[in-house]
């Protein structure tokens, strides 16, 4: 790995840890040139499916699109990047599972949605609206109803924890 300081080739592992569920691994390196000290992530090349978009045509899946949209429906919400990884890590992780070559965009929608309901109900309905292209009031109504039957992910947070720390 090159030091991002010196550009010299010569970079040592200090640690590796897992990170993110166990995804990706974390590595302190550090440079025999300059000894600055820098992380990097190691992550698994997944042959994801190619996104069908709603004109038809065909693009390679782009998880910076998958993040933007996701961290632009959590913005100034309470919930972590942690927690963001987490779900971005979960749809992904389907999306491979599917064994499809080609996915809906409408597809990775619902993935996202479900996501986002388990973490923060104003983002889900943030990006429900614009998923769903809300045309009036009752049908942010109609959504807002349906997520106060169900319990808060802050509620569902803390019966998971009182159960063990169990992960959905």
């Amino acid at each position: 790995m090159r030091c991002p300081f010196c550009g010299a080739q010569d970079t040592k592992v200090v640690d590796s840890r897992l990170a993110s569920e166990g995804d990706q691994v974390r590595r302190r390196r550090s440079c025999s040139v300059c000894s600055e000290r820098f992380t990097t992530y190691e992550t698994v090349e997944l042959n994801l499916p190619r996104v069908v978009k709603t004109d038809d045509s065909r693009v390679p899946f782009d998880g910076r699109k998958l993040r933007a949209g996701i961290e632009r429906s959590l913005e100034k919400r309470p919930v972590s990047t942690d927690q963001v990884e987490i779900a971005i890590n979960h749809i992904t992780r389907k999306l491979v599972a599917s064994g499809e070559s080609e996915v809906h965009s409408k597809e990775i929608g619902k993935l996202v949605m479900e996501e986002l309901r388990k973490l923060d109900h104003v983002a889900y309905v943030r990006f429900a609206s614009v998923y769903r292209s809300f045309e009036d009031v009752n049908a942010f109504r109609e959504e807002i109803d349906k997520l106060e039957k169900q319990p808060t992910p802050e509620v569902r947070r803390k019966q998971l924890d009182l159960l063990g720390g169990e992960d959905e």
